[in-house]
């Protein structure tokens, strides 16, 4: 039957179903708006379905294309949520009964006489940049008693309204790229109002699909196919068929997520001669095209590859400037009738700067003449008054030298400020640029192919830090135009998802909400019942990637000695798959595969590689004390390389029944320089030789030595009242023995006082915190093996005395160094409009504190700046030196550092550069390189302490932007490690000032 139909009765299911009994009952609504849609009655609520019939449809044959193609889908997501296909009508004439009227302000006739009656008001949306309402409204037209209108400013508008009310129903965005299931209904009601949104935040939000092979290029392969080779256009064998069938896809995804902009892939592809429908229908769905940063006037680099590669080698304006006018030409006459933004400038190919060995001022001047050509070719062929053609000018890379160096485009050229590559916004606008008609946007990165390494493989995108960078650009005017490139798409849809819906609104994600929205996205996907859980799962795996993406690690990444910082990782990362193995087993099958992917997949497959590192550390360093598990070690490194094969196997070809294969294909594992390798390699371990003869060694945390055998003599880590540390007694030969170890002072508590060795047993050491004496005490533990060898091991407890009892929240001495998180201040202090506000989740351990707005004037401490303080007991004096761990921010403001101040109790702050300024971010500048690859900065301070007892630290702003993650105060104690120590110890309260 057709779909689209002009006059018939409401139409009732065509079909009954038992609703699924399911691990948890729950609804999906838009994330982080009002909720309008419940599934009982309310008082003079609309009937979407009631009683197993559907309301009926309505949309202007004359709408939009786009939007009647989005009604049809309303239609489709209604019936699978319910059962019942509503009926969709395109004339308004013999409407009877509830329905839902669709329709964009100034196309559709129904909705201009809803207005001309007075049933609806649409002057809030009226001429507004992508805006809707839907609102319920009593007797709209005869024979009609109540209405749902959604009304649309123009023609995403309509269709953002459209799929709003898809989510509400049930309907995830993810339905068809996450197999996100509908948790079905029996009835569906609209609560009695108006609910409105728009205009949006940012004008236009978008994806680039980049880095794209091996995996979207494979699973478009596998699923589309290849383009058959031809001449006319030329398109050589084997590249994949990125067509129109695949960009529908797509064009929905961005929709349903409230975004409107796409830069195709473009890696081996063209997106306007590679299927000639796809810009077609890129317009009809409503998006509007883009190229991508090194490909203007609408034109693909494959474009010119294939014409003119062979002849002429790759595209360069001083080389060939008439082939270039000429290929532009055509690309803009081409697609002149589509809605578009025209990237404008040219770099070489590839990512090159054009003129090799060119000097700044020749490479400005040559853009100079580039620009002007374009426009004059854009007022030429799109619109006498080009300032009326969207226009982008990206600042990337090379580019941004030329601007700093006084290269100029016209004012109503927008300026794409680029980040790093990783991240961090290297530039924004100014008080004077925010003045520019054509305003300013950010060219974004959740992927990456380049130095210092790249990240391709697996979601490294923790939230709470795309929230804070996006934050400070919306804050500093760089919100017309949203790009953000998201690799093969498909590892990083919740990032993208929320990049795309703060662009929308960026008022609604604050630093202190910003956890709400992977807890709302895990309920809209899985219900209720394990949302909390499942947002946890994660949060904390894209946390644990974004502090060390997994293309970077090594098997000395995390300390295999210190803090327990390696085994910590692994366990923190098998704690959170537990729980996902265990949400996975109580979920209705029909959900399984939607969790396995966004959720246990990324979990699992990132815990494997990380404990298969820390595998190959721990051979190492066995091989090195003589341990008879080195093999072990060895063994296990080889099980782990080998789960993580079957895992992606498993995710090519039989999750799903193959439906996403190829999406694991990327190389992961084995990196050592910027590029991947070609496959994945196993890190390297070593084998001994393990003795028949039963030997002790006894190894013990904060040493690689290991005894008998070192020349030191073993010393534990000093132990406070919330410490332990560990003692390993381990086996060198085959055979096994038996072994005692006695403390020599009775406050020493052993978790064991013998047993038998095999390979490895530990000791757990920790004091009797009612019987040790105040102050240092040095003790020993002696361990034995029967009738063999004797190591005697030093303790050393560290106890405050005379440590008088404070108002105030204090840090204790952890035994050489105070060890803080920024959020468990002592006392905060507001200065000049601004103060100190924690961002949730953020960073590398627990979570950041910023200073905000964002835009706060810089100061001189201690005069109006706002201040951070945290009071510590310390039992020893003289030098201290503060480790202070930021965000690897940069400084965006042009002609300023970014700077901190620092002082102990009334000293004068020092002023600190965190970022010089004209610091350059770029390959080869190895300061950069760490910080992106540590995702952080730690900065030194030193200073002089007058003797033991309280002391109190402080933090002030200087410049806005700095975010702080961690505090490390070193009295001498403090050791090697990736992420620091863990939090020390602290007592008593807070204060917070007003």
């Amino acid at each position: 039957m057709n779909d689209m139909e002009t006059r018939v009765p409401m139409r009732v299911c065509s079909f009954v179903f038992t609703l699924s009994i399911l691990a948890f009952a729950g609804g999906a609504f838009a994330i982080g708006q009002q909720q309008y849609v419940q599934t009982v009655a309310g008082k003079d609520s609309f009937p979407v379905v009631q009683n197993k019939q559907a309301a009926s449809i309505y949309v202007d044959a004359g709408d939009w294309p786009g939007v009647i193609r989005a009604t049809r889908d309303l239609q489709t997501d209604i019936a699978r949520v319910t059962g019942c296909r509503p009926a969709l009508f395109t004339e308004s004439a013999g409407l009877k009964g509830p329905v839902v009227i669709i329709g964009t302000v100034g196309r559709s006739s129904l909705i201009r006489e809803l207005v001309k009656n007075s049933k609806i008001e649409v002057r809030q949306i009226e001429g507004k940049w992508e805006s809707f309402f839907l609102q319920t409204v009593s007797s709209p037209l005869p024979g009609v008693p109540n209405a749902l209108v959604i009304a649309g400013s123009d023609k995403r508008g309509t269709i953002y309204g459209i799929y709003d009310l898809c989510e509400q129903i049930g309907v995830s965005p993810l339905h068809f790229w996450a197999d996100s299931p509908v948790n079905r209904k029996d009835a569906l009601f609209v609560t009695h109002g108006k609910f409105l949104q728009g205009p949006p935040s940012v004008k236009y939000r978008g994806i680039f699909l980049n880095d794209e092979s091996p995996d979207l290029s494979g699973w478009v392969a596998h699923t589309f196919g290849t383009i058959p080779p031809q001449n006319d256009p030329p398109i050589p064998p084997n590249v994949a068929n990125y067509n129109s069938r695949f960009y529908e896809k797509v064009f929905e995804l961005i929709l349903r997520m409230k975004g409107n902009y796409l830069w195709p892939a473009m890696w081996n592809n063209a997106f306007n001669e590679d299927d000639p429908e796809n810009p077609r229908l890129a317009d009809e769905y409503g998006i509007v095209m883009g190229s991508s940063h090194q490909e203007p006037m609408l034109r693909a680099q494959k474009e010119w590859d294939r014409r003119y590669q062979k002849k002429l080698g790759s595209w360069n304006y001083y080389k060939h400037p008439d082939v270039l006018k000429d290929f532009w030409r055509e690309g803009i006459r081409r697609n002149r009738d589509y809605e578009s933004i025209i990237t404008i400038g040219l770099r070489g190919a590839n990512d090159t700067p054009m003129i090799p060995g060119g000097t700044v001022p020749e490479s400005i001047a040559l853009l100079e003449e580039i620009v002007d050509t374009q426009r004059k070719m854009i007022a030429e062929e799109m619109n006498p008054d080009v300032t009326k053609v969207p226009q982008l000018w990206c600042l990337y890379k090379e580019v941004q030298e030329y601007y700093n160096a006084g290269l100029r485009v016209p004012d109503d050229v927008t300026l794409l400020w680029a980040d790093d590559n990783w991240g961090n916004l290297r530039r924004l606008p100014t008080e004077a640029e925010r003045k520019r008609s054509g305003g300013a946007g950010i060219y974004y990165h959740f992927d990456y192919v380049g130095g210092p390494r790249n990240y391709k493989w697996i979601n490294t995108i923790s939230i709470p830090t795309v929230w804070e960078q996006m934050k400070l650009a919306k804050e500093y005017g760089a919100d017309r135009i949203w790009i953000v490139n998201v690799g093969h798409l498909k590892h990083v849809l919740l990032p993208m998802e929320f990049f795309l819906s703060f662009g929308f609104n960026t008022d609604r994600w604050t630093n202190s909400n910003i956890g709400d929205f992977t807890r709302l996205w895990a309920e809209r996907e899985f219900g209720p019942r394990y949302a909390a859980d499942i947002a946890d799962i994660v949060n904390k795996y894209t946390k644990y990637n974004a502090r060390r993406k997994p293309e970077l690690l090594e098997p000395g990444t995390y300390s295999l000695i210190h803090y327990r910082e390696a085994e910590r990782i692994v366990e923190d990362f098998n704690a959170i798959v537990r729980k996902a193995d265990e949400i996975y087993g109580k979920l209705a099958p029909e959900y399984r595969d939607a969790f396995y992917e966004l959720v246990l997949f990324p979990a699992k497959a990132c815990a494997q590689v990380n404990e298969m590192y820390v595998a190959a550390g721990k051979n190492v360093l066995y091989a090195s004390q003589g341990r008879a598990a080195t093999n072990d070690m060895a063994d296990k490194v080889q099980e782990l390389f080998d789960a993580d094969a079957r895992l992606m196997k498993h995710y090519n070809e039989t999750f799903a029944g193959g439906k996403w294969n190829h999406f694991m294909d990327q190389v992961h594992i084995g990196y050592t320089i910027w590029q991947d390798p070609r496959q994945n390699i196993m890190p390297k371990v070593r084998r001994i030789e393990v003795p028949k003869a039963a030997s002790m060694g006894v190894a013990i945390e904060g040493s690689a030595s290991a005894w008998p055998g070192a020349s030191e003599n073993p010393e534990l880590p000093a132990l406070t009242a919330s410490q332990r540390t560990y003692i390993d007694v381990f086996n060198r030969g085959q055979e096994s023995f038996s072994y005692t170890a006695a403390p020599e002072q009775p406050w020493i508590v052993l978790s064991s006082t013998g047993g038998i060795v095999n390979k490895q047993e530990r000791i757990w050491i920790s004091v009797d915190h009612a019987g040790v004496p105040k102050g240092v005490q040095e003790g020993a533990i002696i361990v034995s093996r029967t009738g063999g060898e004797r190591v005697r091991v030093k303790a050393i407890s560290v106890q405050p005395s005379g440590m008088e009892p404070s108002a105030e929240f204090s840090y204790l001495d952890s035994g050489g160094y105070v060890s803080i998180e920024p959020e468990h201040f002592s006392r905060n202090t507001p200065a000049g409009g601004a103060r100190w506000e924690k961002i949730d989740g953020y960073g590398r351990t627990l979570s950041a504190m910023t200073v905000l707005p964002p835009t706060a004037k810089s100061t001189a401490p201690p005069d109006d700046s706002p201040c951070l303080e945290y009071k510590m007991y310390l039992l020893s004096s003289g030098k201290a030196t503060v480790h202070a761990t930021f965000a690897p921010t940069l400084n965006f403001v042009p002609e300023r550092s970014l700077r901190y101040g620092v002082s102990f109790d009334d000293e004068q702050p020092q002023i600190i550069d965190i970022v010089q300024r004209g610091f350059d971010a770029r390959n080869g500048n190895r300061e950069w390189e760490a910080s992106v690859r540590n995702a952080s900065r730690t900065i030194q301070s030193l200073h002089q302490l007058a003797g033991h007892g309280y002391h109190t630290l402080k933090i002030w702003m200087v410049d806005p932007g700095v975010v702080l993650q961690k505090i490390v105060v070193d009295l001498g104690g403090l050791k090697p490690s990736y992420l620091g120590p863990p939090e020390s110890a602290r007592a008593s309260t807070t204060v917070e000032l007003d």
